[in-house]
């Protein structure tokens, strides 16, 4: 059978891997190749090295998009929706605007911090940043604080939310590529998650606020928001804990008997396709119709959302390929068993993996792809639990957010819209990330030993 691994020498498969990742590499940093293609090239080029016939080649190329995107594809257009929703309703607005009152100007980093987790869960980094950063300088403007002090909270909530927490793209691409379910990974991550905020937000930022003075800007574009669409902060806050509470049920359905007459129904409203259906129905209902915006609007709204959604297939996709190439090659069974010889736990060597290919790429999504196709090509995979999988994603996630330096596209939007110069975002926001991703993974670490 063509899908069968194939018994090839494991030398020529290292070489071969070796020779391929490095062309991918470069291709993508010295060249600018789209990720989609220089992962493409990059995994073909493996198999073809490593020996795999082209029929081999060819069925491991359309079992990589088939199988990964049929886990992902509806998910993550479903959740760009959604997100679009929350984002042009002003949920996300009222949701920090609402949390930095009942906390107070002297708590309002914990709040920004807390505002930027939940908002992430829902909308795109760079859309939540654009959307709440205003906020931030406001607070420094009116409190006489240095913009890091507020902004840096801010900034590591969006983070951990982006990279850890379900249904964002990053941990459903990883958890589809591991076939963990997605409700011990919303678990583990939000585990995972709460601390890496606290240390790398209010910790690290109340640091930098003090060490490094960074004015507001000096104009700040005013609020001319219709107050009378904005949706109430419970409205908001309930229906992104929708998906994620019918998702969790879902998985402790399994296990606690008490919910043994519900496990049917919990099943079905628990498939994260579902889940999001359902909260993505009811935010069109709440926070579109019912404040004032028409079918049209929310359709054109909707509709545009989905077009940066075809790019993150297209590129989980190819990482989709690259971890069949690998598992059909047999390498994958080689570096398993060189991780076994090494006496290496599979949290820390995920870590690993996703960590260099984030330096060296910048990307994190394309980093969690690659780190993902080669731990799940691994077959001591088979035989790990649904929580320690997710502790796997979760160090994946960890891995993929360290060291944003000058190839990240977060690197420079963060250092324009704070104002600030390379140096100093290096000792600010790249410490900070690294500060996310790291006590993630030690979080995930720990967690590992005791399931």
């Amino acid at each position: 059978m063509l899908n069968e691994v194939v018994a090839l020498d494991p030398t020529r498969l290292v070489i071969a891997a070796v020779i391929g990742l490095i062309i991918l590499l470069v291709l993508i940093i010295r060249f600018k190749l789209p990720a989609m293609i220089a992962i493409l090239v990059g995994a073909v080029l493996i198999g073809w090295g490593a020996g795999m016939s082209f029929d081999q080649i060819v069925k491991a190329v359309d079992d990589g998009i088939g199988n990964t995107l049929k886990g992902i594809a509806l998910l993550v257009g479903l959740g760009s929706m959604f997100g679009s929703i929350l984002e042009i309703s002003g949920g996300a607005k009222t949701l920090a605007v609402t949390m930095v009152d009942r906390f107070g100007d002297r708590k309002a980093a914990w709040a920004l911090a807390i505002t930027g987790l939940v908002i992430a869960i829902p909308v795109f980094f760079d859309a939540g940043l654009i959307i709440l950063i205003p906020l931030a300088f406001s607070l420094a403007r009116r409190t006489g604080r240095s913009t890091l002090y507020y902004s840096t909270p801010l900034l590591a909530g969006l983070a951990v939310g982006h990279a850890f927490i379900p249904p964002t793209p990053g941990p459903v691409l990883v958890a589809t590529m591991l076939g963990v379910d997605l409700g011990w990974v919303i678990m583990i991550g939000i585990v995972c998650g709460i601390a890496a905020m606290i240390v790398a937000g209010p910790v690290w930022g109340a640091f930098c606020g003090k060490k490094y003075f960074i004015p507001p800007p000096e104009e700040i574009k005013p609020d001319d928001s219709d107050k009378s669409k904005l949706p109430t902060f419970w409205t908001v806050t309930l229906i992104i804990l929708i998906p994620l509470v019918l998702i969790i049920l879902k998985s402790v359905a399994g296990v606690i008997e008490a919910l043994a007459p519900a496990r049917n129904i919990l099943n079905f409203l628990g498939e994260p396709f579902v889940a999001l259906t359902i909260a993505t129905l009811i935010a069109m209902i709440l926070l579109g119709y019912k404040n004032g915006y028409s079918k049209e609007e929310l359709e054109k709204v909707m509709t545009k959302s989905l077009e940066p959604v075809g790019l993150i297939l297209l590129v989980t996709a190819c990482g989709g390929v690259l971890r069949y190439i690998l598992q059909y090659s047999g390498l994958g069974e080689v570096i398993g068993n060189a991780v076994v010889s090494a006496s290496l736990p599979m949290v820390i060597v995920a870590f690993i993996v996703a960590a260099l290919v984030r330096i060296s790429v910048g990307s994190a999504t394309v980093a969690m792809t690659m780190g993902a196709g080669i731990i799940a090509a691994m077959p001591e995979i088979a035989g790990l639990s649904p929580l320690h999988l997710a502790c796997i994603t979760a160090s994946i996630a960890g891995g993929a957010t360290v060291c944003s330096h000058f190839n990240d596209s977060g690197f420079w939007l963060v250092k324009s819209l704070l104002g600030m110069d390379e140096k100093t975002t290096l000792k600010t926001w790249t410490v900070m990330e690294t500060l996310v991703g790291s006590t993630g993974f030690i979080i995930a670490l720990i967690l590992s030993i005791f399931v």
